[in-house]
């Protein structure tokens, strides 16, 4: 009898997993099932669903509840794929000793584990997590998460609030912040044009990331530190890493968003974004071991610098085992959250970086995972 493969696809920092027909996963989950049936592989593909914003602990629990209702029935490898934060959750999952919870045994199911790969992660945090610890971070939190809901499900934002959040993030002052009254009537409009019953479903949703922000000052350089000094590798897990590094925001990059007005208002979003992200402290970038380092320098020409990221993550911080890719793409674009409308299903995408990451570079991106993940199957 064959063995069956449990591959569990863990969501990141605005983590919905599915809302309706809107799935975070959705392009990864397809093309894993196709390349699994052209193997003849025998798998379960799960997408879990997370507390968004909740703890690495919490999330990591979530995780388990999940590996319990759909892996207890049978002995086959586990696979655990983490998008952002969702790396975190999988590598707590599998750390010998992890405690997730009173009554919550994660054991039987970590020594099931063959490989963890994880996908734009902060293992050493990000500086975007500092800003959102300000006085109206958890409100960005929120909005940030209702525009990715609103794109998935209409293709593109209203131009009338795309303009009014950019044109408020080009005269953003630190000193000054944001007018919070702007932020609630952008939020009351997008809420506006779903159904009711979605309506109270996106509602719950961004309540739990209002709610419960204990993930935010976990990402940040300072606080993954103690994740880090308190989470080990399991023996025998076999540990990959996909990096991505997008465009630094310049009159080049602006062009390469494309001419449309609506790029360019949300390119303005990525910009500034990005210009949070690349804070990260010196002391704060992890060092590369020699295989690390030659890989990144075959795909990108050069070792990324201190600065570099891909809009959400420093592209050092994603570096954590052996790397399955180094592509130039922003945070959402390796989940398939680019802009390419022709294909079906189509591809959309709201954090317009103008890195050119397109159909193909994502399948060949995904075949490096699938071939780590299938090792000697």
């Amino acid at each position: 009898m064959a063995t069956k493969h449990h591959i569990y696809l863990v969501p990141g920092f605005f983590g919905f997993a599915n809302l309706g027909e809107l799935l975070y996963f959705g392009h990864v989950r397809d093309y894993i099932v196709a390349e699994l049936a052209r193997r003849g592989v025998e798998a379960e593909v799960v997408q879990v669903l997370s507390h968004p914003t909740g703890s690495i602990r919490t999330r990591a629990a979530d995780l388990l509840k999940v590996v319990e209702a759909t892996a207890a029935g049978d002995d086959g490898p586990i696979h655990l794929i983490g998008h952002s934060t969702g790396g975190l959750d999988s590598r707590l999952f599998v750390s010998p000793g992890a405690s997730l919870g009173e009554g919550l045994d994660p054991e039987p199911f970590a020594r099931r584990v063959r490989t963890v790969v994880t996908i734009s992660t902060p293992h050493a945090g990000t500086p975007l997590a500092s800003f959102f610890l300000g006085l109206f971070g958890q409100r960005m939190l929120q909005l940030l998460s209702l525009f990715t809901v609103y794109v998935l499900r209409f293709g593109r934002l209203p131009l009338s609030v795309a303009f009014r959040f950019g044109h408020l993030l080009a005269r953003w002052d630190d000193q000054l912040g944001f007018r919070a009254t702007l932020l609630d009537q952008l939020f009351s409009q997008l809420l506006g044009d779903f159904s009711d019953e979605r309506r109270t479903e996106l509602v719950r949703f961004l309540g739990d990331v209002g709610n419960d922000a204990s993930l935010v000052p976990q990402l940040t350089p300072e606080g993954i530190e103690l994740f880090n000094t308190t989470t080990r590798d399991r023996p025998g897990v076999r540990y990959g890493s996909v990096v991505t590094q997008s465009r630094q925001p310049s009159w080049r990059a602006r062009l390469g968003a494309g001419l449309d007005p609506y790029a360019q208002v949300t390119h303005t979003v990525y910009s500034f974004l990005y210009g949070r992200t690349q804070r990260m402290p010196l002391t704060a970038v992890p060092p590369c071991n020699q295989e690390q380092t030659t890989r990144l320098v075959e795909e990108y020409g050069a070792m990324p610098g201190p600065r570099a990221c891909d809009g959400i993550v420093p592209t050092r911080s994603q570096v954590y085992g052996r790397v399955l890719a180094a592509v130039r793409a922003d945070h959402l674009d390796a989940i398939g959250h680019f802009d390419q409308p022709a294909h079906r299903p189509p591809h959309v995408d709201w954090l317009i970086s103008g890195s050119g990451f397109r159909r193909l570079q994502f399948e060949r991106m995904w075949h490096e995972v699938m071939e780590f993940v299938l090792l000697n199957t």
